[in-house]
């Protein structure tokens, strides 16, 4: 088995060449960059390692998308969205509130150590359910891919402006999120985690919208799984992906702020009448 070694001055090989078992395994890099993270997402690849690893990148030959068209809303989810929707009609934005980039850390911490569910996670990780109770279950307890040198990288890249999460809070508590790369028009998903009942969903429906605003066709979910076929994401080969992407890479960033984000994909920034009931 040929793997590619990276240095600092080596470019990502094609993706076609990445390996077949494990499939996409791509290259291996001693350490993690902000340039080389936004090479690789560039080139629809991303890293995917644990501690005791060198820096694995990843590209597979079926990649797993949700179209935002095809975004299914489960009833009992529908229902949620329905009342969150009638209480912010009466003012009351305690009960659950959507926002953008309040809380990217704590987001992140979460999904690194509350079992979080990545979009992008294999084999039994899929099992992970929104149930508050059974989320910190036993092996599904960490999410070890996202190491300490991982999160140092996303937090830096997030300053940058091309990390964003999406936070759901209830009666000021912070229930649950989701994190990814924003590149163009071209969205990557992370991770995302919940600890209360459809926490995570609630946000990932918000930013679908916010995405459909702004003309996003699909997220990046990577990795196929049964869990995120419930949500309406389905596989495409690599070639499709990559043409995506490249299409996606060229467009404008979107014009992400941090604030609360309605049900219409409308964000308030935090620093104009943004006048949340509890302290962010």
């Amino acid at each position: 088995m040929f793997l590619h070694a990276l240095d600092e001055d080596n470019h990502f090989p094609p993706v076609n060449t990445a390996l077949i078992e494990p499939d996409g395994l791509l290259a291996y890099s001693a350490q993690i960059s902000i340039d080389r993270l936004e090479s690789a997402y560039r080139q629809g690849i991303f890293p995917w390692y644990s501690d005791d690893q060198p820096v694995l990148w990843w590209s597979p030959r079926s990649r797993m998308v949700l179209d935002c068209d095809d975004f299914h809303v489960s009833h009992s989810l529908r229902k949620r969205l329905k009342k969150i929707v009638r209480a912010q009609s009466l003012g009351d934005l305690k009960s659950c509130v959507v926002t953008v980039d309040c809380a990217f850390d704590a987001v992140l911490d979460s999904c690194a150590t509350r079992g979080a569910k990545r979009y992008t996670s294999q084999g039994n990780k899929n099992s992970e359910t929104e149930d508050p109770q059974t989320h910190d279950v036993g092996h599904l307890a960490a999410a070890t891919w996202i190491t300490p040198h991982m999160q140092e990288a996303y937090k830096i890249w997030h300053q940058l402006g091309r990390v964003h999460s999406i936070e759901t809070w209830q009666q000021g508590e912070l229930v649950g999120g989701l994190y990814g790369v924003s590149i163009g028009a071209t969205f990557f998903g992370e991770s995302m985690f919940a600890r209360a009942t459809d926490a995570s969903k609630i946000a990932l429906a918000h930013l679908v919208q916010f995405l459909q605003r702004h003309h996003v066709k699909f997220i990046d979910c990577q990795m196929v799984t049964s869990h995120l076929s419930t949500l309406g994401a389905r596989p495409i080969d690599r070639p499709e992906f990559i043409a995506r992407v490249a299409q996606g890479i060229d467009q404008p960033d979107l014009p992400w702020q941090a604030g609360w984000l309605n049900s219409m994909g409308e964000i308030t920034p935090k620093n104009d009448s943004l006048a949340l009931p509890f302290t962010i």
